[in-house]
């Protein structure tokens, strides 16, 4: 108790001497009480108009967010059918050489014009095989299977296409399985 009256009392003296004392504060009169309302109503002004700038840059940034998210959608979901289009056909002709009845000739035939319209799709979204027979085997976009002990062909000289790779533009998408040469008269260095 003793405490809080030398406190209040500290008080009373500091606002005595800025004079602006508990006196001309209560009687309202114009000692320097209307310059701090004054400045304290502007600073209040200037918080509100702040915080009102703040809530407006919120709902922008999340009005902004919410466009990214839907844009990013409607990116993907146009790649997606861009791509699927070209397939589409060769599903049909898959189905209809399912139900066609013919000789096996004409089925093979029918096969290989569906391969090709499918080869067609793929180069039409930048999809090229990798070479491979007769090519030096590159690890970067070979895969060997195995060797085949010959002397007819150059060491490492790809001879056979177990399963062919692809790439897009410069990038691999799957690497071809293949058989290589393996020539014992030529020295490797």
């Amino acid at each position: 108790m003793a405490e809080e009256t030398m406190v209040q009392g500290v008080e009373d003296r500091d606002l005595k001497a800025e004079g602006a004392g508990p006196e001309t504060m209560d009687a309202g009169g114009d000692g320097g009480a209307d310059p701090l309302k004054t400045e304290l109503e502007q600073v209040r002004g200037e918080r509100d108009q702040l915080m009102d700038r703040l809530a407006r840059l919120q709902a922008e940034f999340e009005n902004a967010r919410r466009r990214e998210i839907k844009e990013r959608s409607d990116v993907r979901d146009y790649a997606v059918q861009h791509a699927v289009e070209p397939f589409l056909g060769v599903m049909d002709n898959f189905q209809l050489a399912l139900k066609a009845q013919g000789t096996q000739e004409q089925l093979r035939g029918g096969v290989e014009l569906i391969l090709k319209q499918m080869e067609e799709a793929l180069r039409g979204l930048n999809v090229q095989p990798v070479e491979t027979v007769g090519t030096q085997f590159d690890p970067r976009v070979h895969e060997a299977l195995g060797s085949i002990e010959t002397a007819e062909y150059p060491d490492h000289q790809v001879l056979e296409e177990v399963r062919r790779g692809y790439k897009m533009r410069d990038k691999l998408l799957r690497p071809a399985l293949v058989r290589i040469a393996s020539n014992s008269a030529v020295v490797s260095d």
